[in-house]
């Protein structure tokens, strides 16, 4: 049996026995059909429908199809629309069609060419789909990135992964979780640099009762914790130098020993590191040991900065606006096309994390629903240009790239996909806005 997805067809034909044939056919090639017999009844119908194609008969017991045409034009915008018409109606077909209908065809006609014209109509209506967000970015960097983490998320070697303060390291661990069969097994994250030296060892591997003065019970470490599921060791470079040959033992003998105690204990869990110290760096200065490190460096990854991936600025942007707008429960939308021009051009030295901040701030403290950019910079001095500093000026053909990228995409939004449709609205031609799509990096341009 054919399958059409379910595509919304709706017939607008008096005649019961043409609209009983149509509408059983349309049903058996997989559509899910909607037969009007008048032109009032469709006109109060097809909203809560929203059709994917309209079939409609020109002539109708109340009213003629052009006439149904021309009122349900606001809310079909650039759905295709089919007329059906006699031989003597043809003119009026004609003169529809140059008002937007998209074909008709002339009564008696051949089922299987009426049905072929309808599917070479939807597959032309088609929506153009926009670039595809990956879930940790839209720029090509997130993208082999994620399908980096894609492929290594089952396999039990150790992750390492590196780069500045709040760009994602830890985000990225837990889509690794996420994606593994461990997903359902523990994630442990610890704080390497947060925990003081002389607690590490214990909050690591634990410790047995009486270990040291105040260890009045056992306590059972992450390591421990993290039973067969992911144990995250966030900043290990803080690790101090004492405590790294233990963890090297731990890793080549997947075991360890609590604190105080003689019996060994297997580690079962995967091991993810992060870092944002240059780890070389601190080898070559006797501060982390050579062999830890080549222990931890099986996966590499390492995560670029905010400002070295500004495509993924504006998808995170209406993300987190989106989040908090319903986790604050306040009506805010988005951001105004200022606000976002600011975005662009701001150096984000503390990367996402430093994003989802000034985002939750903004959209806590909004008085109407568009964040400007002094609701995200609250520290740009009043009345002062908003790109002032000619350090955070992009070239000017990296914000023209971005700002064509945007409004490419809204046209595409706006005409449903329809790429001749956005060509017009963005008053180019079609092949200047396949050529555009290319060079921009937007995708299944034809």
């Amino acid at each position: 049996m054919p399958s059409h997805d379910n595509l919304q067809i709706v017939v607008i034909e008096d005649d019961p026995i043409m609209g009983e044939s149509l509408l059983q056919r349309l049903a058996l090639e997989g559509y899910a059909p909607h037969w009007y017999r008048t032109g009032a009844e469709a006109l109060r119908q097809m909203k809560a429908v929203r059709p994917d194609l309209v079939v409609c008969d020109i002539r109708l017991a109340d009213m003629n199809g052009e006439r149904v045409f021309y009122e349900a034009l606001p809310d079909l915008r650039f759905t295709p629309v089919i007329f059906m018409t006699a031989f003597g109606d043809i003119e009026q077909a004609v003169r529809l069609i140059q008002a937007g209908a998209d074909d008709y065809v002339t009564k008696p006609f051949q089922m299987d060419e009426f049905l072929d014209r309808i599917d070479h109509l939807l597959k032309r209506h088609r929506p153009v789909e926009a670039p595809e967000c990956s879930v940790l970015g839209r720029s090509e960097t997130m993208r082999r990135i994620e399908a980096l983490l894609r492929r290594v998320a089952d396999i039990d070697s150790t992750l390492l992964l590196t780069g500045e303060s709040g760009v994602g390291k830890e985000v990225a661990a837990r889509f690794v979780h996420q994606l593994s069969q461990r997903s359902t097994r523990p994630f442990m994250a610890v704080n390497c640099a947060a925990i003081p030296a002389d607690l590490l060892e214990s909050e690591l591997f634990g410790h047995e009762r009486g270990a040291f003065t105040g260890a009045a019970a056992r306590h059972e470490g992450y390591a421990e914790r993290a039973r067969d599921g992911i144990l995250l060791l966030d900043e290990i470079s803080e690790i101090p130098s004492s405590l790294q040959a233990k963890l090297l033992r731990m890793i080549q003998e997947r075991s360890f020993l609590r604190l105080g105690g003689e019996r060994s204990i297997e580690f079962q869990a995967r091991l993810v590191c992060t870092s944002n110290a240059d780890i070389v760096a601190e080898v070559e200065a006797g501060r982390f040991r050579r062999d830890l490190y080549y222990r931890i460096n099986v996966i590499p990854v390492s995560i670029p900065p905010l400002r070295e991936r500004r495509e993924d600025i504006l998808p995170l942007l209406s993300s987190f606006i989106t989040e908090f707008a319903e986790a604050l429960n306040v009506e805010v939308r988005g951001a105004s096309t200022q606000a976002e021009e600011v975005a662009m051009i701001h150096r984000w030295p503390g990367n996402v994390r430093e994003l989802r901040n000034r985002v939750e701030r903004a959209v806590a403290l909004a008085q109407g629903p568009w964040l400007g950019p002094r609701d995200l910079f609250p520290d740009l001095v009043p009345n002062a240009p908003l790109a002032d500093d000619a350090n955070l000026l992009l070239p000017l053909s990296t914000v023209r790239d971005e700002a064509e990228k945007r409004h490419i995409l809204t046209a595409l939004q706006r005409t449903g996909g329809q790429l001749k449709q956005a060509a017009d609205l963005l008053g180019v031609s079609r092949t200047t806005l396949w050529e555009k799509m290319r060079r921009l990096g937007l995708g299944n341009a034809p």
